[in-house]
């Protein structure tokens, strides 16, 4: 089995090619379609060899090319749990006629049980299940792979975990973790390889004091920063674009992205906040 993360969209997305089959997790912004074509012909994959789409959860960043892509062969697979979901995001993505959005074609979806996961995995020589994972939003689901490669979308990374102890975001880990995961795969931070203990509270610290951001006591600086990448953001701009125009270190434009992406109406301060959690 090999794993790849595509880069071409503000969403990381991951390309997961089993012995039978390759099934893409997510899809990024509407609007991308192009940039996605170009990366898959970077790694030198043909989009028409992807066997299916699965999507964390039906938020804008994560759907909004599924049914561009499923246009080229591959089919759209969803857990029975979306099914109510699958066109939550539709009426966003339209407000911006110019990124040509395709909603997804109901007709063509292959809902699967949860129950049957491992079966439909199997299909494609994958080992492994898919979870539901609410926290994030309702109808989140996590893919878990035998090898311990976990990727779960917009669920919060561990080192938020203390915060959500007791609601269903700590409870969706408390589930995920008993299965001893390895590697998480985030839809919007870092990869986490869990054996290096990356995702505790305080990991990056150092890193965010030594680019002179976290922890610099110029609050005005790093409100200015915060600010202007969430700008950029709602611009559809990735990380390395973002930081040719703002001059910060890439993973702290990332860890902003993520918390403004998965935290619903967060403000600047609400990320400053949650960034000095991060770095005690």
């Amino acid at each position: 089995m090999m794993v790849r993360e595509l880069h071409y969209s503000p969403t990381n997305t991951y390309l997961i090619t089993g012995t039978e089959g390759a099934l893409l997790f997510d899809t990024g912004w509407a609007g991308t379609f192009r940039a996605f074509c170009s990366e898959m012909g970077r790694i030198g994959m043909p989009v028409q060899k992807i066997s299916c789409i699965l999507i964390s959860h039906f938020h804008p960043d994560h759907c909004g090319i599924a049914q561009e892509i499923a246009d080229c062969g591959p089919v759209i697979a969803a857990a029975d749990l979306q099914r109510d979901y699958i066109h939550a995001a539709d009426e966003i993505l339209l407000r911006e006629p110019e990124k040509d959005f395709h909603p997804i074609e109901d007709q063509k979806i292959r809902f699967i049980d949860l129950a049957d996961s491992r079966a439909f995995l199997k299909e494609l020589g994958i080992d492994g299940v898919i979870l539901a994972t609410p926290g994030h939003s309702d109808d989140s689901i996590s893919l878990c792979l035998d090898d311990g490669s976990f990727f779960v979308g917009d669920l919060n990374p561990l080192y938020e975990l203390e915060m959500h102890r007791g609601a269903a975001i700590g409870k969706s880990w408390d589930t995920l973790l008993s299965m001893q995961p390895k590697t998480i795969y985030y839809g919007h931070a870092r990869t986490a390889k869990l054996a290096d203990s990356p995702e505790t509270p305080g990991a990056g610290s150092s890193r965010s004091r030594e680019a002179g951001i976290s922890g610099s006591g110029d609050a005005a600086r790093e409100y200015d920063l915060v600010s202007r990448i969430i700008k950029y953001t709602d611009k559809g701009y990735n990380a390395a674009r973002i930081q040719k125009k703002t001059g910060a270190p890439a993973d702290w434009i990332s860890d902003v992205m993520r918390m403004y992406l998965t935290h619903t109406d967060i403000s600047v301060q609400g990320i400053l906040d949650r960034m000095e959690i991060r770095n005690r």
